[in-house]
């Protein structure tokens, strides 16, 4: 019975360090959040940070103006777009934790070739 309890205990020990995986954080986060997860997952950490965190450091206009394409592509702005103006969720194209692909690859050929995905 005592090796069962010392296993059982191993178990769970070893499930609970699963739950506690360690998470890239970018570079360019690093030096501003350290490791305060709560200072972007605003919604808990097991969710997506909500635009207002994200907001809170990065300024929409900004952000738009150094996107901002040439008068013949300019709606290919990605922060100032023609399907959703400046009001596209972050979370559409920018990860924190893992690569992702911008939502609008899906029918625009066009690159971003500093896109922080």
């Amino acid at each position: 019975m005592k090796n069962f309890n010392i296993i059982l205990g191993l178990v769970l020990l070893g499930l609970t360090s699963l739950s506690v995986q360690a998470v890239e954080i970018r570079d360019y986060h690093k030096e501003v959040i350290g490791k305060d997860c709560k200072a972007c997952h605003d919604n808990g950490i097991k969710q997506f940070p909500s635009d207002q965190s994200c907001l809170q450091c990065h300024d929409v206009d900004e952000l738009a103006k150094k996107t901002a394409r040439s008068e013949e592509d300019k709606w290919q702005n990605p922060h100032d777009n023609l399907h959703y103006g400046k009001d596209l969720p972050c979370q559409e194209c920018h990860s924190e934790h893992k690569t992702k692909e911008p939502l609008c690859s899906n029918c625009h050929t066009f690159k971003y070739d500093k896109h922080k995905k």
